[in-house]
Formats: structure tokens, C-alpha cells, sequence
């Protein structure tokens, strides 16, 4: 155990110093790294399909869900993806050094800028494009990032870092800018999360008893990617022919994501029409409901109290018949998880009153709460979703993996 925590701390340390020089380095100097990075992932997709594959056949043979399979695996069109993503990295403003705000209290100027956090560890699982987006994200913004991925995904996130810390090293920039934790052992985190005074920020992603291992450990701040209890509520006055496409698209695009629909709630008045409707456009999903749900779908299973707070992951959706827009609204705040909510609905008043009463980091209005994403956005990518309310809330992009310092500049001030 002593190696394991000299190991990690050894890694903290060659972070922080890396950290020094990331805050000097201008956006030309940041863009060109980020460009050879997606240079050489593009010239190695061979051997990352390769190594990605490796992890596939373990990761089946280990039992993952097809959801969980579909999320790690990458396909030639996902390393495009990466790649896309990257560039999109490149074209958006630097945001360090940026003065968000000019003051003149008493003669002197006086800046609100904006400077890296520092070291920031990611702790997630399974989805290898995390590695190149959380790398890419830190580094844009001057902060030094350690990695600590899933093993599922360990051969191919070692591969894309290979690329990363090879392609920095190609360009001047401190290889110790991105570090991946090869250690699997669960007290690698434990340790890495204990790092107060080396790394700034924690950020983790994944299951349920992953965000409780980290903050129940951390000595680090934490700002928490949770778990994705998304809902949909169905208002009385829903085009419902939009309304299947929207929560179809929710539910099957990618299941195994954050963002996937976990939770259908429908106005009591339109069950009966539009609960039939997404069963004919989703038979692969399995449906579970309330008493009143399995009376309109013969085929749907008891939902029980405590999967109302499940994140499936999979091609399985929970549905409760409500009476209005304010039991809805009551189901969310009392299950979710604070991370994407929807309402389809065509009454304005509905909508805003809707939007007031949930407190979740997205809002959607007639809208697939697939689109909470970094890209989507415009944010060239995320290191996260956070369902936190301090710092950042939603997608984390470039400004919210930033803080700020206030620079006063005088003529020989003094206080009197």
C-alpha cells in the first residue's frame, strides 16, 4: 500500500510543477499541442482500434450490459469523433486571461481574470474518449490533469495517452501535463483524492458508488458528475406525435449514456393514447410502470419504490401515470438526480412553470435529453455533466475548468 500511495503522490507532484508552466503557455502554444495530439490518434487508430478491441472481448466476457459494451467500445466513426472533437477544442477562445469584469472603486483599476484551477484529477469509467476529452479540455485551459480511468478501458485509454503525452513532448509542452493512473486498485483513488495541497480539483464520473467512494473520501474539493435519473413528464397539451419521437430519441439513441431517459411520466388524460404510441416505436425497451401503466400495457413489469431512483444504462424504462404537472414536478424533485429533466408540452404556461419548479442542472422543452452535451452546446466537448450547484452546473466546458484572480493596478495607491 505505501508504493501504491508514493506512487500516486509522485504523480501529484510532477503535475503540480507541470501546472507552473501550463499557466504561461499562450493559446498558439496550447492549440498546436492539441493539434498534434489529434495528429498522431489519427495516424495510431490502428493500434487504438486494437487495443480497444482487447477491452471489448474482456469486457464481454466479463458480463458488461450490451449498454455498457456500446460505451466502451470505439468504432473508426467514434475515433473520428475524438479527433472532431479535438479540433473543435482548437477553434474555441481561450478563456485564460480574460477579464470578466473592470472596476474603478478609488482611482485604481481593478480586473476579475481568469486563470486555470491548477491540477485537476478525473475520476471516470468505461467511455475511452473520455481520456482525449478531459485531457484536451484541462490543457486548453492551462491545468495540469491526472487520469484515473476505468480498467475495463484500461488498454485503450493507455494508447490515447501514449498519443497525448508523445505528441506534448513533440511540441515542448511538460509530458507530466497529462498522467494516467495505471494502478486498478479501488485505493488508488482513495489516495489520489487525499492529495489536498498538490491537486486543486476532483471531478468524478460514473456509477453511483463511485461518487460516494470520492466524496466520502476527498480531501480535494469535488464537483460531482452524478448519476443520470433523467425524466420526461408529458403534459396533457403535447403534440404527442412529437412527443414519441422525443422521448424514442431519449430513451434508445445511446441508452447507456448519462443523458439517456431512465423516467416517462404522463398526464393521467393522454396515457391511454400515448403510452401505446412509444411501445410501438420502442419493442426492444422493456417497460416498467405503476398499476395504472400495466393497465394499458399488458406487457410492462411492477416498477418497484426503489428503482424510481435507478439509473438503468440499458433498454429499460420506468413509466407512472400522474395526475398533473405538479405530481410530475414533485416525482422529479423527490427521485432525480438533478441532471436532465424534460416537458413536452404546447401550453407556454405549462412550460415556464415547469421550468420554475425543477431544479435540475438541464432543463428540456420539447427536446431529447439527449442533447445535454458539451458539443451539442457548443462547448467543443465536456469534462462532465456536473449536477453540483457551486462553480459549475451543466456541461463543463473551457470557462468552467477555470477560476478567476482579481489584478489591481494603481499609480503608487496606498490606503489612508
Amino acid at each position: 500500500m505505501s508504493d501504491l500511495k508514493e506512487y500516486i503522490t509522485d504523480m501529484a507532484r510532477a503535475a503540480k510543477k507541470a501546472s507552473v508552466g501550463l499557466r504561461t503557455l499562450n493559446a498558439d502554444a496550447k492549440n498546436a499541442a492539441l493539434k498534434a495530439i489529434a495528429e498522431s490518434i489519427d495516424a495510431r487508430r490502428a493500434e487504438i482500434r486494437a487495443a480497444n478491441a482487447k477491452d471489448v472481448e474482456r469486457g464481454t466476457k466479463a458480463g458488461l450490459s450490451s449498454a455498457m459494451v456500446d460505451r466502451l467500445t470505439l468504432t473508426d466513426t467514434r475515433v473520428d469523433e475524438i479527433i472532431g472533437s479535438l479540433r473543435e477544442i482548437v477553434a474555441l477562445e481561450d478563456p485564460v486571461g480574460e477579464i470578466v469584469g473592470v472596476r474603478r472603486p478609488q482611482g485604481f483599476v481593478l480586473e476579475k481574470v481568469r486563470t486555470p484551477i491548477g491540477v485537476i484529477a478525473m475520476i471516470y469509467e468505461s467511455r475511452p474518449n473520455v481520456t482525449v476529452d478531459a485531457a484536451a479540455l484541462c490543457l486548453k485551459s492551462g491545468n495540469a490533469a491526472i487520469l484515473r480511468g476505468g480498467s475495463e478501458a484500461l488498454e485503450s485509454s493507455m494508447v490515447l495517452v501514449k498519443c497525448i503525452r508523445e505528441s506534448l513532448a513533440r511540441v515542448g509542452v511538460d509530458g507530466n501535463a497529462v498522467q494516467y493512473v495505471e494502478r486498478t486498485e479501488h485505493e488508488a483513488i482513495d489516495s489520489l483524492v487525499r492529495q489536498a495541497g498538490l491537486i486543486d480539483l476532483v471531478v468524478p464520473r460514473g456509477r453511483e458508488a463511485l461518487i460516494r467512494r470520492v466524496t466520502e473520501n476527498a480531501t480535494v474539493p469535488v464537483i460531482k458528475h452524478y448519476k443520470g435519473v433523467c425524466h420526461i413528464y408529458v403534459d396533457e397539451t403535447a403534440d404527442l406525435s412529437m412527443a414519441a419521437e422525443v422521448v424514442t430519441n431519449s430513451k434508445m439513441q445511446r441508452p447507456g449514456t448519462c443523458n439517456a431517459l431512465e423516467k416517462l411520466l404522463v398526464q393521467e388524460s393522454v396515457a391511454a393514447r400515448f403510452l401505446p404510441m412509444v411501445r410501438r416505436k420502442m419493442p426492444s425497451v422493456e417497460f416498467r410502470g405503476d398499476e395504472r401503466v400495466r393497465e394499458i400495457l399488458s406487457d410492462a413489469k411492477p416498477a418497484t419504490e426503489e428503482e424510481w431512483y435507478e439509473e438503468y444504462l440499458d433498454l429499460i424504462l420506468a413509466v407512472k401515470v400522474v395526475k398533473d404537472l405538479e405530481e410530475a414536478a414533485a416525482h422529479i424533485e423527490k427521485y432525480g438526480s438533478s441532471h436532465t429533466d424534460g416537458i413536452c408540452s404546447s401550453d407556454a404556461r405549462h412550460i415556464e412553470q415547469f421550468v420554475s419548479l425543477v431544479d435540475s442542472s438541464v432543463v428540456m422543452v420539447n427536446a431529447s435529453t439527449r442533447l445535454n452535451d458539451g458539443g451539442i452546446f457548443g462547448l467543443g466537448a465536456e469534462l462532465g455533466i456536473s449536477t453540483d450547484k457551486l462553480h459549475a452546473r451543466g456541461p463543463m466546458g473551457l470557462r468552467e475548468l477555470t477560476t478567476w484572480k482579481w489584478v489591481l493596478r494603481g499609480n503608487g495607491d496606498i490606503r489612508k
